[in-house]
């Protein structure tokens, strides 16, 4: 770990910037939107919109770095995540705002491939899964602290806007100015769509729904903790503890992965989910309980992820693992699109419990098409499987193809299993 550090650390460091950067922004622009008079469900359009910016990043950046280069994207796409970030509090209409996101949402996905890409080429095979477990550290790190830079001024102040912006200009430094080599971008394949969900269903099915989850907690947290009338200090505790969760307990699910039926374990995940948001959405606990809940939820859901990616790896030959990661993705962005808009539109029907309640149905959705897709075909010998690593669900096709072809090291060479 210590030479992955030694070759990686200015990426690292400059990703953590960006995941400080983007988490005050994302949480800051609920709680002041809510301030602005905006509504429920035109918040919900705003959140939605980083999301649909960030799909449409993850499918023409790979043009744009073939077109002028690695460093030239990374530069220009900070120069516009700063200008927005700054904008936000001059322009104070959710149209705007919605507009805005769509555009920060695509930067922070070109930042994303671009970082992964140098990343991927910076680390070797026996360094790989040491890199990626580094990068998913840092960003969750980048994420909690994120939150506590919003107790340092009034969420009506512009200086909170100016933090962001700051730190997204100061990601930058590290990287540019490390005597690393930008690397060649190589784009994998791409396979079909009706060919990865006939190879995995439960992998494609459970993407798309993850992404719901994960785009509700991201983009309506704040939102539903100013609707509940909690402090901003406890919305961004809230949220950190979120991230703690997923942080924490990606290690004892990976290595569960690992020795049984991974579906087994998908469907166990996605039940304790709906048990865990069921008396949130129902009662008025108290702000101890909303943390344990928080923190179930991200533990559930930043597990998930990896997991159903590694699940639908053991399906897959290896010449294939890198390509089905751009479906996988695919599938998550369009759940990742529609999760703040159906979360803001149920909150304005029920109150707050709306939050928890769109996420546990969720989760249950998982959980029965888990249970009916174990009795549809056995599944794979764990000696046939690939080990389970971990990854943030902010990540794009780069270090998810990368994890993927990681997963398939210790998997012996056989051909398409059924």
């Amino acid at each position: 770990m210590l030479k992955v550090l030694r070759t990686t650390w200015p990426l690292l460091l400059g990703v953590m910037l960006l995941m400080v950067g983007n988490g005050v922004q994302g949480t800051l622009l609920g709680i002041r939107g809510s301030i602005e008079g905006f509504t429920t469900f035109q918040l919900s359009i705003v959140m939605s919109a980083y999301f649909l910016g960030f799909l449409f990043g993850s499918r023409l950046t790979p043009r744009m770095i073939r077109r002028v280069g690695h460093v030239r994207v990374f530069a220009a796409m900070g120069s516009l995540i700063s200008a927005v970030l700054v904008t936000y509090p001059v322009l104070p209409d959710w149209v705007a705002w919605a507009c805005m996101r769509v555009l920060i949402g695509f930067c922070f996905s070109a930042i994303y491939v671009t970082a992964e890409s140098w990343l991927n080429n910076t680390a070797t095979n026996e360094t790989r899964g040491q890199a990626l477990s580094a990068y998913m550290i840092v960003q969750m790190i980048g994420i909690i602290s994120s939150q506590a830079l919003l107790n340092v001024a009034e969420p009506t102040s512009f200086t909170l806007f100016v933090i962001p912006s700051v730190l997204v200009s100061l990601a930058f430094m590290p990287l540019l100015l490390a005597d690393t080599p930008a690397p060649v971008f190589q784009e994998t394949g791409r396979l079909s769509f009706g060919e990865l969900i006939r190879i995995s269903p439960l992998g494609v099915v459970g993407m798309m729904i993850t992404g719901g989850i994960f785009s509700a907690m991201f983009g309506m947290a704040s939102v539903w903790g100013t609707l509940a009338g909690l402090s901003v200090q406890n919305i961004s505790i809230f949220i950190a503890a979120m991230y703690v969760g997923g942080l924490v307990l990606q290690y004892p699910i990976g290595w569960a992965s690992d020795r049984m039926d991974r579906r087994h374990l998908i469907f166990g995940l996605a039940a304790a989910g709906v048990l865990a948001m069921l008396p949130a959405a129902v009662l008025a606990l108290p702000f101890v309980g909303l943390l344990i809940v928080g923190i179930l939820l991200g533990g559930i859901t930043n597990p998930l992820y990896s997991l159903l990616i590694a699940h639908t790896n053991d399906f897959l030959p290896r010449e294939q693992m890198a390509a089905a990661s751009s479906g996988l993705l695919f599938m998550n962005g369009l759940g990742a699109i529609a999760g703040p808009l159906v979360t803001g539109w149920i909150m304005g029907q029920v109150g707050p419990g709306g939050f928890f309640l769109f996420i546990g149905v969720l989760f249950g959705m998982l959980a029965v098409y888990a249970a009916w897709r174990m009795t549809q075909r056995t599944a794979p010998a764990i000696a046939d499987t690939g080990a389970f690593v971990t990854l943030a669900p902010s990540a794009s096709s780069v270090a998810v193809g990368a994890m993927m072809e990681e997963m398939g090291q210790d998997m012996p060479a056989v051909t398409q299993k059924k």
